[in-house]
């Protein structure tokens, strides 16, 4: 089996595992990681079929949607692309991408794994934080959590461990500065920083927007 049919075969995999998804974490927040890490490989030296299937599999099971489980996105992704005969350095390549690409790990100082690939991937999944989707991703999950859009009694934590990251229940605008607001600067890539860096702004308009709406402004 070739390349290409490597990468269909995962792509049909990553439908059909996703298709219950919740809606900022389904096959089409896959797609537009998929398509970003693509463009993003444009300007930078790596082995693009290990970012398509970085990006593919990056979110086959978010640990936030199977009560916290850090190893069941690995290792479906491990026994999906042993099944189609990917060789084994390709594998662990992936696995480490899939394990060390989330905003959380970046908060746990023993994750030490570093490539070309993973930056590609995380800036095209962390794009994806950011912008007009960014915004409605925020508020979809917000919503799918049953959490408060915003309590100015509750103020933003920032100086969260890992472990409080993933535990928070915190209003959702909190969730721009705790996180969103904090992406552009933390880009690895030029193109990533360029594209960061207009959705950063998209947000800030926002947010000026909701708290004058919130205050009654006209």
């Amino acid at each position: 089996m070739n390349q290409k049919e490597q990468i269909e075969k995962t792509i049909v995999f990553v439908k059909e595992t996703l298709k219950h998804a919740e809606g900022g974490h389904d096959w089409f927040h896959t797609q537009r990681v998929y398509k970003n890490a693509l463009l993003i490989s444009e300007k930078e030296i790596v082995n693009v079929f290990i970012v398509q299937l970085g990006a593919l599999l990056h979110d086959i099971a978010d640990s936030k949607f199977h009560d916290g489980d850090e190893t069941l996105g690995p290792k479906l992704a491990r026994d999906f692309l042993n099944s189609i005969q990917v060789e084994k350095k390709v594998i662990d390549h992936v696995i480490n991408i899939i394990d060390n690409i989330s905003y959380g790990s970046s908060l746990n100082p023993s994750k030490t794994f570093k490539s070309p690939e993973l930056d590609v991937v995380q800036d095209a999944d962390r794009l994806d934080a950011l912008g007009a989707i960014g915004i409605a991703r925020t508020f979809n999950y917000g919503g799918f959590k049953n959490r408060a859009l915003y309590n100015p009694d509750i103020l933003p934590d920032l100086n969260m461990s890992q472990e409080t990251y993933k535990k928070s229940t915190a209003p959702t605008i909190n969730h721009f500065y705790e996180k969103l607001l904090l992406l552009k600067d933390l880009m690895n890539t030029k193109t990533g920083k360029q594209i960061a860096q207009k959705r950063h702004e998209y947000m800030e308009g926002f947010l000026e927007q909701f708290y004058a709406e919130w205050e009654g402004e006209k």
